[in-house]
């Protein structure tokens, strides 16, 4: 089984991305294909007896073209559109000129009076008229091809339309050619040029305004640099990203861009990280870190190794989950997909039921004829197949710009959904990892240095304790000697001419000092701390708190979630009094702990069953099971591979504030997409009896011209509101 993305070439409205997904996935060897109209994309995921030469041609028998594979970095040229709108628009000018002036009292230009010179006036729009034949040509090839493969869309009506215009014209300047003079009154060569560059321009309109919600993706892809600087037995070269190998050693100097994913094996430094986890803080870089390509270098000299380049790097499998998430169907789409489905060829049938009344009431051909088109070119579901797709890309690429990782498009369609927020406790309320939390100081040395102390003799030692010393950012250690490991007490060493012994309150026992802190100890306990002692030549000079504290900003996360109503549940293997501990500070009111690893899951379930729409967040291997049962499963992007892989969104920035983030944007896409379709139905419910003629007794009506720029307005209406989803307010905390 295999999975590609491909470009698409032709697509122009929801019934050809409709049209193209059902007819990919009814060709055997195909396992599932999802058009994307607003990226022009389509991901196919196939059996491997086929081939891409294979799928362009199922493509192209559909009546689209395979423009290779979809490329992130790739940008369309627009050169010659808009060299050839201008010509059209300018030639479109002309036909309106000779065609109308006398209407609304322009000087006529005398020998193309449709009246006294009708031969002049019809065979001059008829050859100015030929051009736009071949403009046109595109939207006649795909309609054509989309109606014989049963998929009519959008191109379908507008060369229905069309060419019934042209040719009814060529019919009526035949007859002025014969001296028939009466039918320069029935000529629709002008509605024919002007309708087909209304859909040209509308087209380059909506493409333009489709490229400014893809500015996230490109974006991503245009951090990374193109060049890189590498180390050398002869010093420093200067090489392109694609001449870089795995395990190069790169340097990277202040105000440069980190090329590839790395370590750093020489230097440290602060690095700008904000475009991929959406913090603006600098996160301090140093021997043994990880450096992500494209992050900005602010003040220090590094060397690093290259782990990570090309499609492996972290930018590019960012880009791949947004392009992969805006190419998954949200549910809410599918209303879109079923109406477009059945609406093209309703609109076939009510053009042409129409053009048989008025024939049947008495009226002329042209009349007839006029309404015919006018319904044809006004129905164009261009809004309809914009409504949601447009939506879901503007908010995916808003959320990776704030550091979370959308996989699937259903995603921002749900999370505002959820009741129900379990959070696994060690590693996603907290950091994961002992840290210092509270330090009494009876010795005259400051807090920094004697924390020095306490880390330069913790460095020797394996306990789980020593590594929240570890963690502290000292300056170059003391030199310790005599360092023994104290089983089941702690820790003595030498520092100097002073001799320390580090540990458990059994350390004061072993050493017959009497303990003048027990009320500090208790404290410490109560929190959640385990207690160190420090001991310097028989003297008690601190108590030092050590625990794995909560994140920053968790409190005021789960504040915000229960002002959204949401019931908040912690989910811990941890003991009951750890785990109380935590949610009382917190504010969690409902704990569930002591619970097995694989019970996690069964518990998740247990919620489901009550008709609860969970969300599970969690960073472990333990919690892949239970995110990927969640009906929604969040990930840390400090969380394990496998975890990263069960869940339906990362939160690269491992801040917890972004779950309120992706909640609010879900809920303000999902009311954007209903506005939508909305505007889109509306339009159509509105313009359709307009252009049948039922108003026309109120002296409200409309002709194919005017259908064409009334068409071209209902997609812009949905595009502007679109994107007014850039314009969310996300609060930093």
């Amino acid at each position: 089984m295999q999975k590609i993305n491909l470009s698409i070439g032709g697509m122009s409205c929801s019934a050809c991305s409709t049209g193209l997904e059902k007819y990919l996935n009814k060709q055997d060897g195909i396992v599932s294909a999802s058009v994307n109209l607003v990226l022009g994309n389509v991901s196919i995921e196939y059996q491997d007896n086929l081939t891409i030469d294979d799928l362009s041609n199922l493509i192209k028998e559909a009546g689209f073209t395979s423009l290779g594979i979809y490329r992130e970095r790739e940008e369309e040229q627009k050169i010659s559109e808009k060299v050839l709108l201008v010509i059209f628009g300018i030639l479109s000018i002309l036909v309106l000129y000779i065609s109308m002036s006398h209407m609304i009292h322009l000087p006529v230009i005398p020998f193309l009076h449709m009246i006294n010179y009708p031969i002049n006036y019809s065979v001059c729009l008829f050859i100015l008229s030929i051009p736009y034949l071949f403009y046109g040509f595109d939207i006649f090839k795909n309609g054509y091809l989309n109606f014989i493969h049963k998929t009519p869309n959008m191109d379908t009506l507008v060369s229905i339309g069309v060419l019934s215009s042209f040719l009814y014209s060529v019919f009526g300047m035949i007859m002025i050619l014969k001296g028939e003079y009466g039918y320069v009154e029935n000529l629709y060569f002008e509605s024919a040029c002007i309708v087909l560059f209304f859909i040209k321009l509308g087209r380059f309109i909506d493409l333009r305004s489709k490229e400014k919600t893809r500015d996230a993706i490109k974006g991503l892809v245009q951090i990374t640099p193109t060049k890189a600087l590498l180390k050398t037995k002869d010093g420093e070269l200067e090489v392109t990203i694609d001449e870089v190998k795995v395990g190069d050693i790169l340097i990277c100097k202040p105000g440069m861009k980190v090329a590839v994913d790395g370590t750093i094996m020489e230097g440290r430094t602060y690095c700008d990280e904000s475009f991929i986890t959406g913090e603006s803080l600098p996160v301090m870089k140093e021997k043994n870190s990880k450096v992500v390509a494209g992050s900005f270098n602010i003040d220090g000299y590094i060397e690093y190794k290259a782990l990570k380049i090309g499609r492996d790097s972290t930018i590019s499998e960012i880009v791949r989950l947004v392009v992969e998430a805006t190419s998954t169907k949200a549910p809410i789409s599918k209303v879109a997909d079923i109406v477009s489905g059945i609406f093209v060829p309703s609109i076939m049938i009510i053009a042409g039921f129409t053009f048989l009344v008025y024939l049947l009431l008495g009226y002329g051909l042209d009349v007839a004829f006029t309404h015919f088109v006018t319904v044809l070119v006004v129905a164009c579901p261009c809004a309809l197949g914009l409504a949601t797709p447009l939506a879901i890309v503007v908010s995916v690429g808003l959320c990776a710009q704030n550091g979370i990782l959308v996989k699937k498009s259903e995603i921002l369609e749900n999370a505002h959904k959820v009741d129900t927020i379990v959070f696994d406790k060690t590693g996603t309320l907290t950091y994961g990892s002992l840290l210092v939390s509270k330090v009494y100081n009876y010795s005259t040395y400051q807090e920094k240095d004697l924390i020095k102390i306490v880390a330069s003799i913790e460095k020797k030692s394996m306990h789980p304790i020593a590594s929240a010393f570890q963690s502290e950012r000292c300056d170059k250690l003391f030199e310790v000697k005599d360092f023994k490991n104290i089983q089941g007490i702690g820790l003595s060493a030498s520092i100097g001419d002073k001799k320390y012994f580090i540990g458990s309150s059994k350390i004061l026992v072993s050493l017959g000092i009497k303990n003048k802190y027990e009320e500090e100890e208790q404290f410490l306990q109560q929190g959640g701390n385990s207690i160190v002692y420090v001991v310097e030549n028989k003297k008690i000079i601190a108590i030092i708190g050590v625990k794995d504290i909560v994140r920053e900003n968790a409190k005021s996360v789960i504040r915000e979630l229960k002002r959204f109503n949401k019931e908040v549940i912690m989910l811990t293997g941890d003991n009951v009094l750890t785990a109380n501990i935590i949610a009382k500070e917190l504010g969690i009111n409902q704990v569930i702990a002591n619970v097995l690893p694989k019970n996690k899951t069964n518990k998740i379930k247990e919620l489901m069953q009550t008709g609860k729409r969970v969300m599970m967040i969690g960073d472990g291997i333990n919690d892949a099971p239970s995110l990927a049962t969640a009906t929604i499963g969040v990930s840390l992007s400090s969380g394990t591979d496998i975890a990263n892989d069960s869940a339906d969104v990362i939160l690269m920035s491992n801040n917890l504030m972004s779950l309120v983030h992706l909640i609010k944007i879900s809920k303000v896409t999902v009311r954007n997409i209903k506005q939508n379709l909305f505007w889109a139905f509306f339009y159509n419910i509105c313009m359709i009896p307009i252009a049948i003629g039922l108003l026309s007794r109120w002296n409200i009506f409309m002709n194919p011209m005017i259908a064409g720029f009334a068409m071209t307005v209902s997609s812009l209406t949905v595009i502007f509101n679109a994107l007014r989803l850039k314009k969310i307010k996300l609060e930093r905390s």
